[in-house]
């Protein structure tokens, strides 16, 4: 594929053009505002951000798989309805590589059980090992083998670099005056990469807005001290690369929330389901159980709380799901 224009995460760190990017998405993503839900809510819409298939996943995998070709073999893991799975075997694959997606079971609700399907369509066998360390041991052979390893989420310093570029990305709106300044930005904590990028982005460029991190994931594997350590791993990268400092996010800049979990990765909430629903009805755009109707009523609770400005991260497509 042709190399795309330089985002801005480039733009400021020139010397980040040596490492491999595949062209994936198309970048800005939209905002919109979404004051049916509630007052002052945004939503930016990462769902918009690639065909046939966004999300905020295709940011890391541009990264991910920039020096994946045809022919190249391509392993990761995850959940059984893991859409950074689904994401990483779809553009693996438009790239020409063979991929092997080796996923554990979870609990399921229709539309993990619809990514599920779609990915075991997409690789041609399921795949599927009963425990997470099942699936991580096939993994290790295949890497052993020379497949070219995607970690869980795309969540290591060089997939957050895509996710330091939407914090960017999203400074760059709101000077152009495409949305106000958020008071907050809310969006699902699983794996800890695009919350980590956000952040970083954010500090880049200086932007003093908090994330509302909503945890959908088991809290060992999401939580702040996560985060923070992603952010270090990703900042030494840009160091070592560019030759210059960058900015750190103050630690209080990111606020971790349980309390819209519902006690397992994949367990739909009632909240949830009726903010999903009324979103759907309100705006026609599709929100998933397993991270953003989560996520989406955690923006519609404080905004209602606090007021002010909320950005809700719409981070899942589900425009397929309702096809």
């Amino acid at each position: 594929m042709a190399t795309p224009p330089d985002p801005p995460l480039i733009e400021r760190f020139p010397a980040l053009r040596q490492f491999p990017r595949a062209s994936l998405g198309r970048f800005p993503s939209p905002v919109t505002p979404a004051d049916v839900l509630a007052p002052g809510v945004w939503l930016k819409r990462e769902d918009l951000n690639a065909e046939p298939l966004g999300g905020n996943k295709v940011r890391a995998l541009e990264f991910l798989l920039g020096d994946v070709g045809v022919g190249d073999t391509v392993v990761t893991v995850g959940a059984a309805g893991s859409t950074h799975a689904l994401a990483t075997v779809v553009y693996a694959r438009r790239l020409g590589a063979r991929v092997h997606c080796f996923r554990w079971r979870q609990e399921m609700n229709p539309a993990a059980q619809r990514v599920a399907a779609r990915t075991s369509e997409e690789t041609g066998a399921s795949q599927l090992s009963r425990t997470v360390v099942g699936a991580y041991a096939r993994a290790f052979v295949a890497r052993l083998r020379g497949a070219h390893w995607v970690p869980a989420g795309g969540s290591s310093p060089m997939g957050v670099l895509g996710q330091v570029n939407a914090g960017l990305e999203l400074a760059g709106q709101i000077e152009a005056g495409s949305l106000p300044r958020p008071d907050r930005v809310v969006v699902p904590l699983g794996t800890g990469g695009t919350v980590a990028g956000l952040a970083l982005g954010f500090a880049i460029a200086n932007l003093p807005t908090e994330i509302v991190a909503v945890r959908v994931v088991p809290r060992v594997v999401a939580n702040a001290r996560h985060v923070r350590a992603l952010v270090s791993r990703t900042v030494r990268l840009i160091e070592r690369a560019a030759g210059v400092g960058v900015p750190r996010p103050d630690a209080r800049g990111v606020r971790v929330v349980h309390d819209f979990y519902g006690g397992a990765y994949g367990r739909a909430t009632k909240e949830g389901d009726r903010v999903a629903a009324d979103c759907l009805e309100q705006t026609g755009i599709v929100v998933d159980p397993t991270y953003g109707a989560k996520a989406l009523a955690a923006a519609v609770t404080l905004a209602k709380q606090r007021g002010g400005t909320t950005l809700f991260w719409l981070s899942f497509d589900g425009r397929w799901l309702a096809r």
